[in-house]
């Protein structure tokens, strides 16, 4: 019941000096502020990046080639370090073959869902008169559009049969139609276009059209003329007029959902392991975006702890004014201390009497930091186009946080209270 009573004389006492509680409560207020709104913005940051990956396939395994190191250099202390070597391209007897993609899908039938491959031809133009855009033309097949997700606005997506027999199709983007077509996706459809790269022209029939996504482009200065988008088309097309049908040099991976990547990845490379032992040049090589996210993950939250450290200095300094209007609190109230010890209060009871003030004083300066950091965080999240994401336990936290800082900034001055003598506490002016 004692600790009640003192709750209220607390409360009673900061009411009736509110512009003294207010400024001693205001380090309190700016640390636990600003831990909040760092913690909350960067959590924003984290949860849209990964969300941003995720939607991409994070946990999609992406496959490659990789040079073998083979050369050693030693340095002046005698430390060996294994290099590269002279720069090799791989040939068409290092590629992945189909047979090899095959056998891997029936041997990994739970995991592998399908092949996402796609081969360059290069990027050039195609012009009408005047009017020009500029393309990147990419050989796809069917299991790219399994991993990316593309928006289809006109026509079709490109067919199984086209797939399969290297039609000379593609698939153009609203941006290649607004410059072409002046953004009439039906005058478009069923057009044949002329690619010209490196003085190299390439003829491809137009059968859908797809959203282009400026998000996954990121920033660019390029204006919307001159601004280069992706034209997909049969990559048998591709290889056929690369003169290049023996396989693919890189390959994705797209994984059933539930499978453990790193896991994955590990058994992929082994099982590539027979068919590269004896490759003197090259070897196999797989990542995926989930271990990228991980870092990235790991790294923000680092950034995260540090900044919130610093932030949180403030919180010293807010429990020095704690405890400095504390010991002058127990001076201007030095009688009433006096007068309850000769009416026989217990050295404990003055003690937790001061200590408890102390808390409740950490305790709303708190919550209203708490409150000042999640409203704070969201509107600096929302500036930066994220979606704010408090933190549960930095909140719990930080409110734990504030009440110890309470008990330990109170002590010294509740304990000094107890101390007092109480003749000498009454005869105190």
């Amino acid at each position: 019941m004692l600790f009640f009573e003192n709750v209220l004389l607390a409360l009673s006492g900061l009411m009736a000096n509110k512009m003294r509680a207010l400024l001693t409560m205001l380090g309190i207020i700016i640390g636990i502020g600003s831990v909040i709104a760092i913690v909350t913005v960067g959590n924003s940051l984290t949860n849209s990046i990964t969300s941003s990956m995720e939607s991409m396939g994070a946990n999609n395994v992406t496959v490659g080639l990789q040079q073998k190191s083979t050369e050693t250099e030693t340095t002046e202390s005698g430390m060996t370090f294994r290099g590269p070597g002279r720069q090799k391209q791989p040939t068409e007897s290092d590629y992945f073959t189909d047979d090899m993609l095959d056998e891997l899908k029936t041997k990994f039938s739970d995991e592998v869902k399908d092949f996402s491959i796609e081969t360059s031809l290069g990027s050039g133009q195609v012009t009408d008169g005047e009017l020009y855009a500029n393309v990147s033309v990419t050989g796809v097949n069917d299991g790219y559009f399994t991993a990316n997700e593309l928006t289809i606005l006109q026509g079709n997506t490109l067919s199984e049969k086209a797939l399969e027999g290297g039609k000379g199709v593609a698939l153009v983007s609203d941006k290649f139609v607004n410059n072409l077509y002046n953004g009439d996706n039906a005058a478009a459809i069923g057009q044949t276009v002329e690619v010209d790269i490196g003085s190299n022209f390439y003829d491809f029939t137009i059968v859908g059209i797809y959203e282009y996504d400026d998000s996954a482009s990121g920033f660019s200065s390029t204006s919307e003329e001159d601004i280069s988008t992706t034209m997909y088309v049969p990559i048998k097309n591709v290889q056929k007029r690369l003169h290049s049908t023996a396989g693919y040099q890189q390959f994705t991976v797209v994984v059933n959902t539930g499978t453990d990547s790193e896991a994955f990845m590990t058994a992929m490379e082994s099982f590539f392991d027979k068919y590269y032992r004896n490759n003197e040049d090259f070897e196999v090589s797989a990542f995926s975006m989930e271990s990228m996210i991980s870092s990235m993950t790991d790294m923000l939250s680092t950034v995260s702890i540090a900044i919130s450290f610093i932030a949180g200095i403030s919180l010293l300094v807010g429990g020095i004014g704690v405890m400095n209007i504390m010991l002058v609190s127990i001076s201007e109230r030095t009688k009433e201390i006096g007068t309850r010890k000769a009416l026989g209060a217990a050295n404990s009871s003055i003690r937790l009497q001061f200590i408890v003030e102390a808390m409740v004083i950490c305790l709303i300066g708190g919550i209203i930091g708490i409150l000042v950091g999640v409203i704070g965080g969201a509107v600096a999240a929302n500036a930066l186009g994220y979606s704010a994401s408090p933190s549960v336990l930095s909140i719990v936290v930080s409110l734990v946080f504030s009440l110890t800082i309470g008990v330990f900034f109170g002590y010294y001055p509740a304990n000094k209270a107890a101390k007092m003598n109480p003749i000498d506490a009454l005869r105190y002016e």
